[in-house]
């Protein structure tokens, strides 16, 4: 049976509000829509004007699953959306859009890494994932990262990925291009490899990276994503996607974050990735050209 509610002067046709959406912990689509309506303030500025993709549980995460990143013709008129690369990708601008993809059982949102309608990356992530379980060896590395580059001043924020990674973002001044943001992190991840050896890894092929975390530079691209800080999780908990401050990361774990734990904790801290908003960042050109200069084995200094 459908309900009609009146979202911001939106009127939406919901349905089916006590289904359970994570059993183990018996969160429904209504506490989905709840969560969404509440963390509004703090994930729509990261969502806004990027290309969203989103993985669907019409039946809860222990259902079947799908990817979706077009506009579906049943989809409200008023949801805006942006042509890139032959797909009509919606926008997700306003909080109604926000329980619109509940209803439909979108229990991850993923965003691009540039805004639209331009190409340009706001920000450089790495992404590290483990190849085996267990956290700590994902805290270490992204503790080594951020030394190094503190050690560059390269001011850098994180989050949980929600799932078994972290991410690391450095903001960005305007006027940067992705095969910019592709030279300093390839050099990058290659030069924490060599470095670290017995921890980082670039090989794709999961079954060849040996237990090691896998330096992901390659996802940050136009047009490619990654989850959004503050989705939710298609875990067997409602895990949430989390900026930490670092010096929470020595002994974070992933399930120290679900839906309601978020909501307390942002009326405690705010958004931690505030600084992605401010249109302000680090200029890598100075970086650029001295990789240009390096012949040999990969090192960095401050310019």
């Amino acid at each position: 049976m459908n309900e009609k509610f009146l979202i911001d002067g939106r009127i939406l046709s919901l349905s089916h509000l006590d289904k359970p959406f994570w059993p183990r912990m018996g969160v429904t689509k209504k506490d989905l829509m709840h969560y969404y309506l509440e963390i509004s303030p703090f994930l729509l500025p990261h969502l806004k004007d990027r290309l969203i993709t989103v993985i669907r549980f019409p039946d809860g995460v222990e259902g079947k699953f799908f990817y979706q990143k077009n506009k579906p013709r049943y989809a409200p008129e008023w949801i805006p959306t942006f042509s890139f690369q032959g797909t009509d990708y919606m926008l997700v601008q306003e909080r109604a859009t926000l329980i619109y993809l509940a209803n439909q059982g979108a229990l991850e949102i993923h965003v691009s890494f540039h805004k639209v309608p331009g190409e340009e990356p706001t920000s450089l992530v790495f992404d590290l994932d483990p190849s085996v379980e267990g956290f700590e060896m994902v805290r270490e590395a992204a503790l080594l990262i951020k030394e190094e580059l503190d050690l560059l001043r390269l001011p850098s924020l994180v989050k949980t990925s929600g799932a078994t990674g972290l991410q690391i973002y450095i903001p960005l001044k305007k006027g940067h291009t992705f095969p910019e943001t592709r030279r300093f992190s390839s050099f990058f991840a290659r030069y924490m490899t060599e470095k670290n050896p017995s921890l980082f890894t670039i090989e794709r092929k999961v079954d060849l990276r040996e237990g090691k975390i896998y330096f992901d530079y390659l996802q940050h691209w136009r047009g490619k994503s990654l989850i959004a800080p503050y989705s939710t999780r298609a875990r067997s908990l409602p895990y949430v996607s989390t900026p930490l401050r670092w010096e929470e990361v020595p002994r974070v774990q992933p399930e120290d974050f679900t839906l309601f734990q978020v909501l307390e904790r942002v009326q405690k801290v705010g958004d931690l990735f505030s600084p992605l908003l401010q249109g302000r960042g680090s200029d890598l050109a100075p970086f650029l050209k001295e990789i240009a200069r390096v012949k040999k084995k990969p090192r960095l200094t401050v310019p």
